[in-house]
């Protein structure tokens, strides 16, 4: 039993009876115990009653993380080992099981693992812990995966921003089997994709927006395609392999990002995709003052806000970045915009788009609204999990 509690502050509790899985310390009254970082605490309301039991962190705005509301659970390997077993078996039964494919094992709050990300390629692990409290636990981590999974490697990432805000201390690099001497490759819709696992964005890459490069292209048929924020160029590729596009143009600001896409495109011979480096603001204002159009445009820029209170700006920013498409787009084009902040809410981002159609003068209709693939599974009580936005949509 842990020996430590914290004590919410009254009119605190209905979001933990729901199993959100996140107490900040605005949220917290006193704790009682003198609890270490990383250390198992019982979470109680101010009342008295036991709610949950989490792992406390001084270091974070997240003072405790949930895992199990059953009490007298402890968060022992035991416990990691269900929930992790639980999680693959879900990934099984949707289906990612094929050995040239790629996956996401594990997500975070919506397998009840807050701070925990696991991502299969080929049949190499990569993880990437996002709290203090699976960090400090990867060895027993990294056991059950290995004796339920049977991995070739298991490499770490970190990310810089979180980690700070975690207080995490963690190298990146391989930690169990042998890793790829160098990038792997993966098949998605019949496409061929490199992946570097130790330099590339995430943990390799966007494994969620699956599903939405299958759908998007299959708006694209004989269009001439804007690929903005390409990254390794898989919406680019989708448009063309799966969505018989006529031409794709793909745009990133990192030169790394457009040579890997080059080289997709050429390891599915796909000569009809061009890639291109430039900033997704300036490239689209030269273009657009150039008098170029598309019949098409994909825009999946990077996350534009990481909290509430950055929003208005990003909202500016998606509102800029979409209406520059907009006025690129031939009528009756197609836009696909995206955006993985998840402070910005799915109304959030329709409002920005509505924006987008009264100073265009344009009428914007949304034929599809979209998130992630189904192995990034939304939990309902931690709606923080819907973070992907992507909507498909015909321009007049």
């Amino acid at each position: 039993m842990p020996a430590a509690c914290a004590i919410l502050r009254p009119r605190k509790l209905t979001p933990f009876l729901n199993r959100h899985p996140w107490v900040l310390d605005s949220a917290i009254s006193k704790v009682q115990g003198d609890p270490a970082d990383g250390d198992e605490i019982d979470l109680v309301a101010d009342g008295g009653s036991w709610v949950a039991r989490g792992v406390y962190n001084s270091q974070s705005r997240i003072r405790i993380r949930l895992y199990s509301w059953q009490a007298g659970e402890s968060l022992d390997g035991g416990f990691w080992r269900r929930h992790i077993e639980r999680a693959l078996e879900l990934r099984r039964s949707l289906g990612y099981g094929r050995l040239d494919e790629a996956c996401r094992l594990v997500y975070s709050e919506a397998d009840s693992l807050s701070g925990l990300i696991v991502d299969r390629f080929r049949n190499h692990f990569v993880v990437q812990p996002t709290a203090l409290a699976t960090a400090i636990r990867l060895p027993a981590i990294t056991a059950v995966l290995v004796e339920l999974a049977q991995p070739d490697s298991i490499t770490i990432r970190a990310d810089a921003l979180i980690a700070r805000r975690e207080g995490i201390r963690i190298d990146t690099g391989c930690i169990f089997g042998t890793p790829p001497g160098g990038p792997i490759e993966i098949c998605e819709h019949g496409l061929r994709y490199s992946v570097n696992l130790l330099e590339g964005q995430k943990t390799g890459f966007y494994l969620d927006q699956r599903e939405n490069r299958r759908r998007a292209a299959e708006f694209l048929a004989g269009r001439r395609v804007l690929d903005v924020c390409c990254y390794s160029g898989s919406f680019s590729l989708a448009a063309l392999r799966v969505g018989s596009a006529a031409e794709v143009v793909g745009l990133d600001v990192s030169e790394t990002a457009v040579r890997t896409a080059q080289e997709n495109a050429q390891r599915n011979g796909l000569p009809a995709a061009q890639f291109v480096t430039g900033d997704c603001f300036q490239s689209l204002e030269q273009r657009r003052a150039a008098g170029e159009t598309f019949s098409a445009v994909i825009l999946d820029p990077p996350k534009f806000a990481r909290s509430r209170d950055q929003v208005p700006e990003a909202l500016r920013a998606y509102h800029r970045l979409n209406r520059l498409a907009v006025e690129l787009l031939e009528p009756g084009g197609i836009l696909v915009t995206c955006s993985c902040s998840g402070s910005v809410l799915r109304e959030d981002f329709a409002s920005m788009l509505l924006g987008v159609a009264t100073k265009t003068r344009r009428t914007i209709r949304v034929l599809e609204q979209r998130g992630a693939a189904p192995d990034h599974p939304l939990n309902l009580a931690c709606p923080e999990t819907d973070y992907l936005k992507c909507f498909i949509c015909r321009v007049e």
